[in-house]
């Protein structure tokens, strides 16, 4: 009876430990949340299916690599060594030259007419790349030329042909078999389940939760409405959800949290989604620091990679610019000096990147030299400007000094047109978001100015128009907007339009 006695007592204390052990362990998950600040990381990603990011970003470059093998085994000189080099050199150089294949329905937005100039474009720099390396390495004997050129041929109606068939593709690679569901019924979840609905990779979407009931929801909600949340972790089991997203204001944030707790309780993904949108966003975008998440609500496009490709534009089409143009500039400026008295240059304080002040140079067009607090803005037949002046300012030979500018630094190429001090020291406090614009670099010429903002700006309603220009640029940037300006600026040049 002892025995027994002691085994009954032996099971009860190891009983006690595990349940003390399973408590110890449940109290430490529970206080997993509450962890400090630093123990905690969050890093940006993707929500791609590991298929169709594989497809996306190496479908391309295993095209150029595949073509590539298939010629060389069709030539004379069959498969070499050396073409399985220069395959694997090509599908890697592609890798970083081509932008992703095209995941989006048929029916998103988008300027889809440009998407063959654009492969053929990144196709031709991979072409001058290789022909370049070849030549330069002195590699251009190991592979025939008739074969180079079958392989530029095949490979040219392969990623057209991929391409043009990328939305099946894509959604063969997806995850058709994804459900998820938006909880927030407003204009963000709205929103979203819209910009969802764009890929065809997502899988299916079951429709709207909300705190509120389905009368008090907009009209163009209410046909995909579900339920109430209360009743949205029951959901998420019944029909095994895989993600979840959270489109709720942060005024909700302790109902959030219990909802959150009940999804522990799921497989699902939770994602929650800000509303941003509220905001006036310049360069919106996710960024992370070392582990903290931070969206960006107004910042320069100028960060990381895009700054080196926009600078390393500018020093190019300045240098370009200089070594060509360089016999214009000095019959101008001698033509200057000549035809009245006065400096040459003409040298004015203005405000550059951050807002601090430049020294930007024109060939003086003018009688006076104005720099001071008080400014008069150049006007048509204004009696101050020279007869050369006039020619100057008509065929923008005036701004030709900028190009020193552009090359030291101060200005770019394209960008917000840089006003005189004391006109943005007036302007600041009538336009909202002015000095937004000087979050990049000033240029010589602008999105404003393609849109018929040149010259005189004789009201406030004209100031603001051309800021709203300079805003959208801020929001849209990217080189092929630069290009489409620079072009256009050409265009407006050669017919002399407010230019005065």
């Amino acid at each position: 009876m002892q025995e027994a006695g002691a085994t009954v007592d032996g099971a009860l204390a190891s009983t006690l430990a595990a349940s003390r052990e399973n408590v110890h362990s449940r109290a430490n998950l529970s206080a997993l949340p509450n962890a400090p600040a630093q123990q905690k990381v969050v890093q940006l990603g993707t929500l791609e299916a590991p298929s169709l990011a594989l497809l996306r970003y190496w479908s391309k470059p295993a095209v150029v690599a595949l073509a590539l093998l298939v010629c060389a085994l069709c030539s004379r000189q069959g498969l070499t060594l050396a073409c399985v080099a220069a395959a694997l050199t090509a599908a890697l150089l592609s890798r970083q030259i081509f932008s992703p294949l095209q995941s989006l329905s048929s029916d998103a937005p988008g300027p889809a007419k440009l998407r063959l100039p654009r492969l053929l474009l990144e196709w031709g720099i991979v072409v001058a790349l290789l022909s370049f390396l070849g030549f330069a390495l002195k590699l251009d004997g190991l592979l025939p030329r008739r074969l180079m050129l079958n392989w530029f041929a095949l490979t040219t109606a392969l990623l057209w042909l991929g391409d043009h068939c990328s939305t099946r593709i894509a959604a063969r690679a997806g995850n058709p078999g994804h459900r998820h569901i938006i909880i927030g019924a407003n204009a963000v979840g709205v929103e979203l389940a819209r910009r969802v609905s764009l890929s065809v990779a997502t899988g299916s979407f079951l429709g709207f939760f909300d705190f509120r009931s389905v009368e008090r929801l907009p009209e163009h909600a209410r046909e995909q409405f579900v339920g109430q949340c209360k009743d949205v972790a029951e959901f998420v089991r019944r029909h095994a959800i895989d993600a979840i997203y959270i489109a709720l204001p942060m005024s909700n944030a302790p109902r959030i949290e219990d909802m959150l707790q009940e999804f522990r309780d799921s497989t699902a993904s939770v994602y929650f989604v800000p509303d941003i949108f509220a905001f006036d966003l310049v360069q919106a975008r996710c960024v992370e620091m070392n582990g903290i998440p931070m969206l960006a609500i107004c910042d320069t496009p100028f960060h990381g990679m895009h700054a080196v490709r926009k600078r390393a534009m500018d020093i190019g089409l300045a240098s370009l610019g200089l070594l060509v143009g360089w016999p214009l500039l000095l019959i101008a400026a001698i033509a200057v000096k000549l035809s009245s008295a006065g400096p040459i240059l003409f040298k004015q304080r203005r405000y550059g990147l951050h807002g601090e002040e430049i020294l930007v140079y024109k060939f003086r067009s003018m009688t006076v030299c104005e720099d001071g607090e008080v400014l008069v803005q150049a006007q048509a037949r204004d009696a101050r400007t020279t007869a050369l002046g006039r020619f100057l300012r008509r065929t923008s030979l005036d701004e030709l000094p900028q190009l020193f500018n552009v090359l030291a630094g101060t200005m770019s190429f394209v960008g917000p047109r840089p006003h005189a001090v004391a006109h943005n020291e007036l302007y600041r406090k009538l336009i909202s978001g002015y000095m937004i614009r000087h979050k990049v670099r000033p240029g010589m010429t602008g999105w404003a100015q393609v849109h018929g903002l040149r010259g005189e700006t004789a009201t406030v309603e004209q100031m603001r128009l051309r800021v709203e220009y300079d805003l959208d640029y801020l929001r849209h940037w990217s080189l092929w907007l630069d290009l489409k300006i620079l072009l256009k600026t050409a265009l407006i040049v050669i017919h002399g339009r407010n230019a005065h």
